[in-house]
């Protein structure tokens, strides 16, 4: 759950540039981007907050409130200012005092995460009623959800924003579609069955299908067991441990919940055995390289559905492994917090690195900190993990929607 930018601009090419055929762009080089907005000051991070503003506000605020840290009034403010009048958001709007119109690009993901932060946080129960009733009106026939309103609904989008109404108060099993299908037929309808070979992929989630079939996406099976326990990203940790198992076949329940995140789990820990970190292959790579984004989604999975021990290579792994991908990244901070929290980890000495003073070096300090801390060094403007947002654009424009089924854990892998 930490890098949003590639997806919102991936799905915002499909939906901009949908039919576009990819001969036409094979020859053309990605366009220049255009200069970055201005960093309103109670936002955290100093990246272009184009496509992950109200994402990684919501994950700094929240990993703050879990911390212990009382966010400071105009970050909280800042998020608040972020929604549309009925309840929506978009990824970042530039100026907040124009009213949402038929051209704003509204964004569920940025939703979910902004109603699980401001729930979290206490004191705004008017906005996140309001966008809670949005959300269930954007939700497709089918149960699910998708990332832009209006187009085939993806695990991943489903997942958050099943996450973000259970936290909410809200009973996903009785929040159904038009057409009678309920939030949790959208989602299971994306699990990896009995049926699949390799046995290893059983109990996983996919993005999408891929020409009809689904493919084991961690991003979306992170995200897919919290919304099956019914679960948000804050985890307390547990007092007992269980083995994570694989999917029980022939499955007893396949429309129970809470047994298809237990599947999922035992997925993820499987992934996890060999080296205590899950792969991904980016585009123009010849081999995997280590999921440092999905991998600490994973503990945060594992640790909710019960598998603490299943969970701590990872940890481990994390902590020598995450610095460089976290720096000046609050929703990379954010999120290794929530897993630091979710095990029973210390998030001030995660590493050698105290993950509570950098997340609050990345913006306005907090109410009662001194201020006089250095900011984490960022390089402005910088692309998620070094990719090129345009390429991604480029590429989404050329294949539409389904582009995000080839990038294995789309929003997670990589910095902000």
């Amino acid at each position: 759950m930490t890098v949003r930018r590639s997806a919102a601009a991936l799905a915002a090419s499909a939906v901009l540039c949908v039919g576009v055929a990819p001969a036409a762009l094979a020859d053309t080089p990605p366009p220049s981007p255009s200069a970055p907005p201005v960093i309103p000051s109670g936002l955290y991070g100093k990246t272009d907050p184009t496509y992950d503003g109200v994402w990684r506000q919501s994950f700094a605020l929240l990993a703050q409130d879990t911390a212990g840290v009382k966010p400071a009034a105009q970050a909280v403010d800042w998020l608040v200012g972020q929604q549309c009048a009925n309840g929506g958001f978009a990824s970042f709007r530039a100026d907040a005092s124009a009213a949402c119109d038929d051209k704003t690009m509204y964004d569920t993901n940025a939703t979910a995460a902004a109603v699980q932060a401001l729930k979290a946080l206490g004191g705004k129960d008017d906005a996140v009623a309001k966008s809670v009733a949005w959300l269930k009106s954007v939700q497709n026939e089918d149960g699910g959800w998708a990332y832009v309103p209006g187009t085939p609904s993806d695990a991943n989008s489903t997942a958050v924003v099943i996450s973000a109404l259970a936290v909410a108060g809200e009973k996903p099993a009785a929040i159904t579609s038009k057409a009678g299908k309920s939030a949790y037929d959208g989602l299971l309808a994306f699990q990896l069955g009995c049926a699949t070979e390799p046995a290893t992929d059983r109990g996983a989630f996919a993005y999408q299908p891929a020409d009809g079939k689904l493919v084991a996406n961690a991003d979306a099976t992170a995200a897919a067991v919290l919304a099956g326990l019914g679960r948000g990203a804050v985890v307390v940790p547990s007092g007992t441990d269980t083995p994570a198992a694989p999917l029980t076949c022939p499955a007893a329940s396949p429309a129970d919940p809470a047994a298809a995140a237990q599947g999922a789990a035992g997925y993820l820990a499987e992934a996890l055995r060999k080296d205590g970190h899950l792969t991904a292959l980016t585009p123009g790579a010849d081999q995997p390289t280590a999921d440092t984004g999905n991998t600490a989604d994973a503990v945060i999975a594992l640790a909710a559905a019960g598998h603490k021990q299943a969970a701590t290579g990872a940890v481990e792994w994390l902590k020598t492994h995450s610095a460089e991908w976290s720096k000046g990244s609050p929703a990379a901070l954010g999120t290794l917090i929530l897993a630091a929290q979710a095990t029973g980890t210390d998030p001030k000495s995660f590493g050698g690195t105290d993950l509570v003073a950098a997340l609050n070096a990345t913006g306005p300090a907090p109410q009662g900190a001194a201020t006089d801390a250095t900011p984490v060094e960022e390089e402005k403007d910088k692309p998620s993990g070094g990719q090129n947002i345009w390429w991604i654009i480029g590429a989404g424009a050329a294949a539409g929607m389904g582009i995000g089924i080839l990038l294995s854990g789309r929003r997670k892998k990589n910095q902000l």
